[in-house]
């Protein structure tokens, strides 16, 4: 039974971010400098090519013919799925406030120092920008 093409707006499975983060690390690539990239544990070859054409029917994966073979790039970038996910979590966990997503992770105690400057840092320079 063929998959009904879905809006980009979906989520990825395990799986299909696996592949995902290889594609994005590679810019584009041909399915074998995919299947390379993937990250431990491997999936086999077949599987990374199974994941790329669910990757293309929900919109997140575009191909163009070269040679007779098809050459894959991105058509979500990853900051863009990474941002939406954030939003999901936040709303899902947090009731979509940043306050109650900051104040879970700063209870974590293994944040160090250097973070918690640097996090500082960036919460002075938003501030700057919110006041111009």
């Amino acid at each position: 039974m063929a998959r009904k093409k879905q809006e980009s707006t979906s989520t990825l499975t395990k799986a299909e971010e696996q592949v995902m983060q290889a594609v994005w690390r590679l810019g584009e690539g041909f399915a074998g400098d995919i299947a390379a990239a993937v990250e431990e544990p491997k999936p086999a070859y077949r599987t990374v090519l199974t994941e790329i054409r669910i990757l293309e029917q929900k919109g997140f994966v575009g191909h163009r013919e070269m040679g007779g073979n098809n050459q894959y790039y991105p058509l979500v970038s990853k900051a863009d799925y990474s941002g939406r996910m954030l939003g999901t979590l936040m709303n899902n966990y947090f009731g979509g406030s940043y306050r109650q997503l900051v104040s879970f992770f700063m209870e974590d105690k293994g944040i160090g120092k250097e973070d918690l400057d640097a996090l500082a840092s960036i919460i002075e320079e938003k501030r700057k920008e919110v006041q111009s």
